[in-house]
């Protein structure tokens, strides 16, 4: 792993979404896919953010509800950014990038050479200090809750032109560690996501 000399150690503040758009739902469904093949072009902020707001961002005003139903509602579920610039965790309360390490974890997000090409890879974390529960049970929830994530990004994707693919294919005692995880943090799934390759 290799560490990022410009990585800003503030948190980085995302844009509010921009729900401008002129596809319809149906469209964005008979668009949604998952591809392999992506250019290392780097994600703009405010398609960055957007992409973070459809995955599992605050869509009600009056409540720290989200795009994403999650069992229970204990939004059990973190998003890490791997970075070619380094890991980040996204909050969705304040919108903002929580700098987490300098190095560039892409290439432990996967085992698939891609994986270390694509500008970002999302990693699905369950924090199950947040649930008070261990077991299948607090497993099975975590699974689902990662489910509707990775179906908003990828509803997200096919809307504004972005390849994606879901991943278990991890090395997670590897990743765990250099995320350092808590013993009480799973890493459930990964997802790519980049603009499709040329």
């Amino acid at each position: 792993m290799n560490k990022h000399p410009h990585m800003n150690s503030k948190p980085c503040k995302l844009l509010p979404p921009n729900f401008e758009g002129d596809r319809s739902v149906f469209q964005v469904f008979k668009e949604r896919k998952s591809s392999r093949e992506f250019s290392s072009k780097e994600l703009p902020l405010q398609i960055l953010s957007n992409l973070l707001w459809a995955a599992n961002g605050i869509n009600r005003s009056d409540s720290d509800h989200k795009t994403a139903p999650s069992a229970m509602n204990t939004q059990e579920i973190d998003i890490y950014l791997a970075k070619a610039d380094g890991l980040y965790l996204f909050d969705a309360k304040q919108n903002i990038l929580e700098p987490i390490a300098e190095e560039d974890m892409r290439a432990l997000t996967g085992f698939q050479p891609f994986v270390n090409e694509a500008p970002l890879n999302l990693i699905y974390v369950a924090d199950f200090s947040k649930t008070g529960k261990t077991g299948s049970d607090a497993n099975d929830y975590a699974n689902i809750d990662t489910g509707f994530i990775s179906e908003n990004v990828y509803l997200y994707c096919a809307f504004a032109g972005l390849s994606t693919v879901v991943r278990g294919w991890i090395d997670k005692p590897v990743l765990a560690l250099a995320m350092k995880l808590r013993p009480d943090q799973k890493i459930i799934l990964a997802q790519t996501v980049g603009y499709p390759k040329n």
